[in-house]
């Protein structure tokens, strides 16, 4: 039986892409219009069998509002997916770029393909969804629109790619998370990486008696990002992703920790995606 996956956007869309990498070409997908609702599904067990969720951007950096989704949610992060996000002119077939008037796609999109847009008097319309521009174009079969969107879209509503690879910088990656409930979550043997939420008693030097037992126990702190907690008197609360060798040498560090924190919760242990 295939995994069904909740994702943000559309079939197509980079979320699909991230979700066939990581569970295979077979896998269902669950389109979503908002990741609020992509938490949602993935939490029931009658719907789906999780969720697939961005959570940073190696250009525009942290999703900040996904990471206070999964905070709210139960459920456990069993993997991540690090795709590059290759963005390509899309037409449906016979069209030529000497045809296109207007080019249709999400304004980040855009945004990433400035360099080659500027060199052609095209119109540029903003949408919601890359894939979803692909699909209506090839919905009205339009001869003067484009759409700029993944190489999945152009196979998936058979487009021709007018133009490949045309974001201006190569080095662009967007980090995903694969979120499961916590009873299906299997453990991994040779994890090497977790993520965790914690919070001090907010003394001076509490932050940095926790990063010094981190540091300690040899594990490289990949990534640190405060949250306000709510309702609190300027407090906060820290996601941590941790990078390390083998599952006995993370768990003497949580052991190490735990009594230097007032909360402690453990997101996932997991495969570096990297």
């Amino acid at each position: 039986m295939n995994k069904k996956i909740s994702i943000q956007g559309f079939e197509g869309s980079f979320h699909q892409v991230a979700a066939r990498q990581f569970y295979g070409n077979n896998v269902e997908i669950i389109c979503c219009s908002t990741f609020r609702e992509v938490i949602q599904i993935a939490s029931d067990k009658n719907r789906s069998s999780g969720g697939i969720m961005a959570i940073e951007n190696s250009l525009a950096g942290s999703i900040l509002p996904n990471y206070n989704l999964l905070q709210k949610s139960a459920l456990k992060i069993a993997g991540e997916v690090y795709l590059q996000i290759n963005q390509h002119l899309l037409v449906n077939p016979g069209v030529t770029l000497e045809d296109i008037r207007e080019v249709h796609s999400h304004p980040m999109a855009l945004l990433q393909c400035s360099d080659y847009l500027e060199k052609h008097d095209w119109k540029l319309i903003e949408t919601e969804d890359t894939a979803l521009s692909a699909r209506h174009i090839k919905q009205h079969r339009s001869k003067h629109v484009a759409a700029i969107a993944s190489k999945l879209a152009a196979e998936l509503y058979e487009l021709e790619i007018a133009a490949p690879n045309i974001h201006s910088l190569k080095n662009n990656y967007t980090r995903f998370l694969v979120l499961e409930r916590p009873e299906t979550v299997k453990e991994i043997e040779d994890a090497n990486k977790a993520s965790i939420n914690f919070h001090t008693d907010n003394s001076k030097g509490s932050l940095a008696r926790v990063l010094s037992k981190i540091a300690e126990g040899d594990i490289n702190l990949s990534k640190l990002q405060s949250f306000p907690i709510p309702g609190s008197d300027w407090k906060y609360s820290f996601h941590a992703d941790l990078e390390f060798s083998g599952r006995e040498q993370f768990n003497q560090v949580i052991s190490a920790i735990k009594p230097l924190t007032e909360a402690l919760k453990i997101y996932g242990v997991y495969k570096n995606g990297k």
